[in-house]
């Protein structure tokens, strides 16, 4: 039996985990650099929680500059077996409105400028994508909301922009046209990221916004965003509050294979694989045992 270990990374104003007990806060290293702040280890509940801030404390990092290899390697290192993203989001459809919560289960990658694979030249993996999220973890986020009467809206498609301007007119119509329902800054390279370190993943997009393509509502800016972010967090905080103390105790197996997502993705025969870059990927490949199957 694998012990569940749930990992939070804490999007825009969600900065702390409020109800985490017998906190110790570790700043670890990690071979692909430093983690966005340190990690803060404790329990809520019985449930064993790492919680990391994506941006920092005091919001230091924009979306482009976040380490995210490095964030997610230190998440898997630290033993996590689930994990749980938090973001602010716009929306594209006037249903999705402004402090909803989403819990997409595709998302479209429109970021260019991310370091967004563990793998390349001497070590080639490909994992699959098709489906990102962990149906069992987006299951049990979406029970916790319903049981802390919090409005939320299972599935959709996020779109993730490279950032930080905040969309034209044009993309906005763009993506709406395309049918997406939330435009965010920070799920990619994070949900690929999680794949490959056969991680369970699931996203909480929390509405901030309509985007900009909506004729009766303001522009997007800052000072808006800000102030429906600081009414979600303290929905955010009973939601993850709720599921932390209601998570089983066992890792439950992934019904996609999310951690297993490297048994057929390493295509580098074993004797051609570069030794550096397999010391590197060190808890990514514990599992796998770094051989193809």
């Amino acid at each position: 039996m694998t012990r569940a270990v749930v990992g939070i990374i804490g999007g825009s104003g969600v900065y702390h985990l409020p109800g985490l007990r017998n906190i110790r806060e570790e700043r670890v290293a990690t071979p692909w650099g430093d983690p966005s702040d340190a990690l803060h280890f404790g329990e809520v509940g019985e449930t064993p929680v790492v919680f990391l801030p994506r941006h920092g404390r005091g919001h230091v990092l924009s979306p482009s500059g976040i380490n995210y290899r490095a964030n997610i390697f230190a998440l898997k290192q630290a033993g996590v077996t689930d994990l749980v993203s938090v973001s602010a989001c716009g929306s594209f459809k006037s249903e999705l409105y402004p402090g909803l919560f989403v819990l997409p289960d595709q998302f479209v990658d429109r970021t260019f400028g991310r370091q967004s694979s563990f793998f390349g030249n001497g070590c080639v993996a490909h994992v699959s994508m098709a489906h990102p999220v962990a149906p069992l973890l987006a299951a049990r986020i979406a029970a916790a909301a319903e049981a802390e009467s919090i409005g939320v809206v299972k599935g959709g498609t996020y779109v993730c922009m490279e950032g930080p301007q905040f969309s034209s007119y044009a993309e906005s119509l763009s993506y709406k046209g395309a049918g997406y329902d939330v435009i965010g800054m920070t799920a990619m390279p994070e949900a690929k990221l999680a794949r490959e370190a056969e991680l369970s993943y699931a996203t909480i997009a929390m509405v901030t916004d309509f985007d900009c393509w909506h004729p009766e509502h303001d522009d997007v800016d800052v000072a808006a965003v800000i102030a429906v972010v600081r009414s979600n967090a303290d929905k955010a905080s009973r939601l993850l509050a709720r599921l932390l103390a209601d998570f089983p105790k066992a890792h439950e197996p992934c019904p996609i294979g999310s951690d297993r997502a490297l048994d057929t993705a390493i295509l580098t025969a074993p004797e051609a694989r570069d030794p550096q870059l397999l010391a590197k990927l060190g808890v990514i490949l514990a599992r796998a045992g770094g051989a193809p199957k």
